[in-house]
């Protein structure tokens, strides 16, 4: 009864899962694709809970209520701009996970092989499940541990780099130890020779010692991308974490976090792959860390930067038929969607057509533009992609870049040896008037000069973006 019950339980939360992963691809179907996810997740632990093999039931209740609790007061606490480091954070905790159980099983597992035969028919819980496998099973399980572990310690120590650089921490440049990318082939053959010596041993040295190399690996692949691609690295370690997770589910026999791994380490992939076709990077070289270099020097950038005040800006505004409005990871810092989301409504009032350009890597998360265009009410059907609306530009009259930089680049066009060289772009230079909307003169968190700010038809408009739309909105007619 109790197993039937789990295994229908956990059909049902598979199936709230996949409808969850389809309705966040819309922004029309999201919020109610998390509360698939939501409902899935509570129907699994409590079928879990209550399943067989349970075990320490109220010690499970307790980390559960306390993992909430924490999980809540963080929620609460974090800023949409602090996002992306958040889940970061949140998938170096699943790699930890992978390790721990992965110890764990294997301590299991030399615990139940050194047992009499009658000591092994009075386990109950995991311990009788590994009691009953055959020696194929055992040599089986051995390899999803192996693997588990290994895939778990990469994503702990690369989410944890990611973090450090999402928030400033680390530095954004990519940094490689002496030795490159032969440190990492090196870890991975010592790796391969730890799991030839496990399998052979049973022994805990050599998952110690593979531990480490893919700790080193994890660290060392993440310090050698740089700032421009943390988008890319954010939904690479999305998979990771998927895929260690299903790694804990095969050596724990759970069905549903097989499942749920796959679905998580499968859709990362997939969007890594997006991303990479949206800046014209290989996806080898991503999951390799080989990419954020150049090939030689950047091509100098001729001209000045050239201000304009907020009256300038409003009767541009006010004359234009059409604007285009790309925001950037500068408006979240700035937390003006909300002034963005005002200064739309007013252009709309005066039947003016605004439009969004989304590029598929703005921000430093996948969709982050999109979850703060849509918190801050701004109309979806407004909201085009880069293929949608590149073509536009030069019908546009206005074009308003709002705290972006690579992703409005042109030397990802112009300039061969740029990091960023092949990406593409939104090409807003070939609207009528450019105005950016940035705080200083720097270049910003890749450390990538932009020529845009240098072109003709471009004006600086320099202070926090939240001011200086609050000044310019009382100026739109």
């Amino acid at each position: 009864m109790e197993f039937g019950f789990t295994t229908a339980a956990y059909v049902v939360a598979a199936v709230l899962f996949i409808l969850s992963l389809g309705g966040l691809s819309g922004q029309e179907s999201a919020k109610r694709a998390v509360w698939y996810g939501i409902v899935g997740m509570a129907l699994a632990v409590v079928a879990t809970l209550i399943g067989p093999g349970a075990g320490l039931w109220w010690l499970s209740v307790l980390l559960i209520a306390g993992g909430g609790a924490i999980g809540y007061v963080v929620a609460t606490r974090v800023q949409m701009t602090e996002m992306p480091q958040l889940v970061a954070a949140m998938h170096s905790l699943v790699g930890l996970a992978a390790v721990f159980v992965g110890y764990n099983a294997h301590i299991e597992l030399g615990n139940v092989l050194a047992m009499g035969h009658d000591e092994r028919e009075a386990l109950d819980g995991f311990a009788a499940l590994l009691a009953h496998k055959t020696p194929v099973e055992q040599t089986i399980l051995r390899v999803e541990v192996f693997l588990g572990v290994f895939i778990g310690a990469v994503t702990f120590t690369g989410s944890v780099i990611a973090y450090g650089k999402l928030a400033g921490k680390v530095s954004s440049a990519a940094t490689k130890l002496p030795g490159g990318h032969m440190l990492n082939a090196g870890a991975a053959a010592l790796s391969f020779i730890c799991l030839i010596w496990y399998m052979n041993s049973g022994g805990f040295f050599p998952l110690f010692i593979m531990t480490l190399a893919a700790l080193f690996i994890g660290y060392h692949l993440i310090m050698g991308i740089g700032g421009a691609d943390m988008p890319v690295v954010v939904s690479m370690l999305n998979s990771y974490s998927g895929w260690a997770a299903a790694a804990i589910g095969f050596s724990l026999g759970n069905d549903l976090l097989i499942v749920v791994g796959a679905l998580v380490g499968s859709s990362g992939a997939i969007l890594s792959y997006i991303m990479c076709k949206a800046m014209n990077r290989s996806f080898i070289s991503v999951i390799l860390g080989g990419f954020g270099g150049t090939t030689g020097p950047a091509m100098e950038v001729e001209g000045e930067m050239i201000a304009i005040e907020a009256d300038g800006v409003a009767a541009a505004l006010n004359d234009a038929d059409s604007v285009i409005i790309i925001p950037g990871y500068g408006m979240a810092v700035a937390q003006a969607q909300s002034a963005v989301s005002d200064l739309t409504k007013k252009l709309r009032a005066q039947g003016k057509n605004v439009r969004f350009a989304i590029h598929p890597v703005a921000g430093r998360l996948p969709g982050h533009m999109n979850v703060l265009l849509a918190e801050a009410k701004v109309p979806y059907d407004i909201v085009m992609e880069m293929d949608e609306i590149n073509d536009d530009f030069p019908e546009t009259d206005v074009a308003i870049v709002i705290g972006s930089n690579d992703i409005v680049n042109p030397a990802a066009q112009e300039d061969p040896n740029s990091p960023i060289a092949g990406m593409p772009v939104l090409e807003c230079w070939k609207a009528k008037q450019v105005f950016v909307s940035k705080r200083g003169q720097g270049t910003g968190y890749s450390g990538i000069e932009n020529p845009l700010f240098y072109k003709e038809n471009t004006r600086m408009f320099y202070g926090d973006a939240k001011a200086s739309l609050d000044k310019l909105l009382p100026m739109i007619d």
